[in-house]
């Protein structure tokens, strides 16, 4: 019997630490093997996941003790909340562990995506030498324009106005005399997209923004502008956003979520041979030190739940 089970990769620190106070099966492929984990929450008291295991009605049926789940991240969209809910089941993000090192994915590649210099190692190494095709553009100056304006909207603002942007947000759940609104100009989500040298997404995947970046949306954007999403998968119509990049609509953008994970082959063979992306496997977050921020975390919420059941 294991009270503790960890279907993703988690600090190796924050599982000893686990162990140490109760029977705890730590398989990082657990994931992947959707029979085994059915059989292995059958007398789990507690699951630790990430953003690729589905709890779902059927799993939580053959977890019939599942008490609590712990969500190394923050997005909740593999997990049936409702389903959760009704059965009385905790559900623990790690909310704000992982925040910096998403912002500063944001800031990497809008950097990357306007100087435009960084992608071509190839060709230099080759002999060739494209010095004038890469001559790019700097932050300083531009818009960053931001959908959402949570917590990590607000670690990029920090970070793209001390380098001289102007900042830009719209967010239509956040009151208008909310303190943070000193940090960015409030605008309508169509002066976002018109005004946007960097238009960077942070919303979570509902029913109102899946594919709120589509045709119609890209066509409201400066074909100088790039687009950043390491919110989630499906907020943004993959397809209609290729299809933009290959007729020149939309100079570059930065994708670390996809409508489909893992990306396959067939999936991502519409950006092939864009040089003006950047694809990256949901990895935004996921620093060696967020890692141990969020697996700390979660490991501290699990041991106090542990604690109190004792006493």
């Amino acid at each position: 019997m294991s009270r503790v089970v960890i279907t993703e990769f988690m600090d190796e620190s924050a599982v000893q630490r686990l162990s140490a106070v109760a029977p705890t099966r730590y398989e990082p492929d657990l994931v992947d093997r959707r029979d085994d984990l059915l059989a292995a929450v059958a007398d789990a008291e507690v699951l630790v996941v990430r953003n690729r295991t589905r709890v779902d009605a059927a799993l939580l049926e053959a977890g019939s003790g599942l008490r609590v789940v712990g969500r190394l991240g923050v997005g909740l969209d593999n997990i049936d909340l409702d389903a959760c809910k009704a059965r009385g089941v905790q559900v623990w993000p790690a909310t704000g562990a992982n925040d910096l090192a998403v912002a500063e994915y944001v800031m990497t590649t809008a950097l990357m995506l306007l100087r435009g210099a960084y992608l071509s190692s190839h060709q230099v190494a080759a002999g060739d030498w494209p010095r004038q095709r890469l001559i790019g553009g700097e932050l300083s100056g531009r818009v960053m324009g931001l959908l959402g304006f949570g917590a990590i909207a607000r670690e990029v603002a920090a970070r793209a106005g001390a380098l001289g942007m102007t900042i830009i947000a719209h967010d239509p759940h956040l009151d208008a005399s909310d303190p943070a609104w000193t940090m960015a100009e409030p605008v309508s989500l169509d002066d976002l997209l018109a005004r946007s040298d960097v238009l960077s997404l942070h919303v979570p995947l509902t029913s109102q923004t899946r594919h709120v970046i589509n045709a119609e949306s890209l066509s409201g954007m400066r074909a100088s502008a790039v687009l950043i999403n390491a919110a989630r998968g499906g907020v943004v119509d993959e397809d209609a956003l290729a299809d933009a990049l290959k007729a020149g609509r939309l100079a570059g953008a930065a994708l670390d979520v996809f409508e489909a994970e893992p990306l396959t082959a067939e999936a991502g063979a519409r950006f092939a041979g864009l040089p003006n992306v950047i694809l990256t496997p949901h990895i935004a977050g996921v620093t060696e030190e967020s890692n141990i921020r969020v697996s700390s975390l979660i490991a501290d919420k699990v041991l106090d739940y542990l604690k109190e059941k004792v006493s």
